[in-house]
């Protein structure tokens, strides 16, 4: 028998081993090459079992993203009448054609998978390479992460039957090529670790000491953040942790000490896990990132009750399982949080563009359903999510997702000034959103051809607001030091957001919910900063000037003038 008979023959058996309903296959996603950062190693082990995650196409997004502006549009008459759950999910599961056609594809390879949404659009379910390798028309190999040394198993393409091709919106792990040292890490890298002595650390909050050194009182100051302890209990801030970032209770006792005389020592925050999470008390295994996102919502949101989920890996390689589980897992309560803050990030070229889709939509149902989603921008200033080599302007994810509101960093009083590192610019993935297009015009007219060819000038402009990011003083392990990164100032402006929506369902009033229709149309209320820039890829990067900029967003928070925006 000739090779190429050979060949036909193996195909044929494949396909036959299959399912005889399912012949022919549609290509989804593809790498012409090794995506950067990875070396090839070889074919990966036929028994290696992969954790998948299979998206559903939802049934009616272009419905939820109507409904998603209009409850979250100040001139819009539903403005604040958020959606239940069930009204929700109706938008996201997947047609009952959908579902029958893929669990049929399913049954022909004797598998069955658990739902893992409340709508019913992401299933979850574990299969060895060789079923992944048939189910796919794959080829999975094992690559190196080159600056780690850890390996994953991908593969350069998948396809999928056509019987199911338009019903099925993503696979993972598949396509997308992170970092799976850390790709859930705090943007840039852990903050600088706190070095000095807690008795050796002021806590002075004269003018003069903010503008090197940021506390709660410092905070207070600058934005008019009130220390008048909130009221109401329904109305809470989610802080998410990720990679074994554990928040001590015993240095938030320390730092309430030191910065919060006026709150109790003993305020404290609740617990949520899952995918095997947990939230060890040791010193020893104190997290910089975990504490500092809780200092500054239980120390800065007086009041507000806050709620740390740990998410562990038990059912992820260092990957993005943890961003979707979390908002499933939240999602899937009969009220969800009022805020959710995430000081995590990735470069957008890393995601597969079908899987950071699918994670969007999560999103903008979330917010939805009246919630506030704040991630950080990233630290990589135009290099994207975290520091890298390039020769164009790279962007963030998920910061260039329309449906959740990114936040950039400042330092400096009087003025404030956009963070060097503060990651900002424009999404390769999403187009500009309305509701921000005039505000991301002028800033294109206003800086002319610079920059030109480095950027997509018609992408999602992001951050959106910002916040302090430099020196902010937190205790980690029993010391205490500073920190810096935009993952300061995503819970510093999630809880303004906090203590805002406190008063408004004080009133009896709909929290804010999705934020940016309304940042958009208020940027008065915000404090506009004009100078920093953030460069990077060997060039200067963007500039702050007057109005939004991709480098502080349309400013820092002025809680009065917020108030008064939100109708109070």
């Amino acid at each position: 028998m000739s090779a190429a008979a050979s060949l036909l023959l193996a195909s044929l058996l494949s396909l036959a081993a299959a399912g005889p309903a399912f012949h022919t296959f549609v290509v989804q996603e593809s790498h012409s090459s090794t995506p950067q950062g990875f070396t090839k190693v070889g074919p990966a082990d036929d028994a290696t079992t992969l954790n998948l995650r299979i998206a559903l196409a939802s049934s009616n997004f272009a419905g939820l993203e109507k409904a998603l502006y209009d409850v979250s549009t100040p001139s819009s008459s539903s403005y604040g009448n958020h959606l239940s759950k069930d009204e929700v999910n109706a938008f996201l599961a997947p047609t009952a054609e959908a579902a029958a056609a893929v669990q049929a594809w399913l049954d022909s390879h004797g598998l069955s998978a658990t739902k893992s949404s409340s709508a019913g659009d992401w299933l979850s379910l574990s299969v060895p390479v060789s079923k992944a390798n048939q189910m796919f028309a794959a080829q999975y190999e094992t690559f190196e992460h080159n600056a780690s040394g850890k390996t994953v198993a991908r593969t350069l393409s998948y396809s999928l039957p056509a019987e199911v091709a338009d019903h099925i919106a993503a696979v993972h792990p598949a396509t997308t090529f992170n970092n799976p040292a850390g790709s859930l890490k705090p943007v840039l890298s852990i903050p600088k670790a706190p070095s000095s002595p807690a008795a050796n650390l002021s806590s002075d909050a004269t003018p003069s000491s903010c503008a090197t050194s940021i506390t709660p009182a410092c905070l207070q100051s600058l934005y008019g953040i009130p220390t008048t302890p909130a009221t109401e209990s329904s109305n809470s801030i989610v802080v998410s942790g990720f990679i074994e970032q554990f928040a001590n209770k015993a240095d938030l006792t320390s730092f309430l000490k030191k910065f919060r005389t006026d709150v109790s020592s003993s305020t404290t925050f609740e617990l949520q896990t899952l995918d095997g999470g947990s939230n060890p008390q040791s010193a020893s295994q104190a997290g910089v990132e975990a504490n500092l996102d809780i200092q500054y919502t239980v120390g800065v949101a007086t009041g507000v009750p806050v709620v740390f989920v740990s998410v562990g890996e038990d059912f992820n390689d260092g990957d993005l399982e943890g961003f979707l589980d979390i908002v499933n897992f939240l999602s899937a309560e009969d009220q969800v949080p009022q805020v959710m803050t995430t000081s995590y990030g990735e470069n957008e070229t890393d995601m597969s563009k079908a899987l950071a889709f699918k994670l969007c939509e999560a999103y903008a149902a979330f917010g939805a359903r009246g919630t506030s989603v704040l991630f950080a921008s990233g630290d990589g200033g135009v290099e994207g999510g975290q520091a890298q080599t390039c020769s164009v302007y790279q962007a963030a994810f998920p910061s260039g997702c329309p449906f959740l509101t990114s936040v950039g960093s400042v330092h400096g009083i009087s003025p404030e000034t956009g963070s060097t590192f503060s990651s900002g610019g424009f999404s390769n993935y999403w187009g500009v959103a309305d509701y921000q297009s005039s505000a991301v015009s002028a800033f294109l007219t206003a800086q002319g051809s610079t920059n030109k060819g480095l950027f997509n000038a018609s992408g999602r402009g992001y951050p959106d607001i910002s916040a302090q990011g430099e020196n902010v003083q937190i205790f980690s392990g029993g010391r205490s030091g500073g920190v810096d990164g935009t993952s300061c100032s995503s819970p510093i402006f999630a809880s303004v957001i906090g203590l805002i929506n406190d008063r408004l369902v004080a009133a009896g009033n709909s929290p804010l919910g999705f934020l940016n229709p309304w940042l958009y149309a208020n940027p008065s209320m915000l404090n506009d900063v004009t100078t920093g820039s953030n460069p990077g890829c060997g060039a200067k990067g963007f500039t702050a000037r007057a109005g939004w900029d991709p480098v502080t967003g349309l400013g820092t928070p002025n809680f009065a003038k917020m108030l008064t925006a939100a109708g109070l």
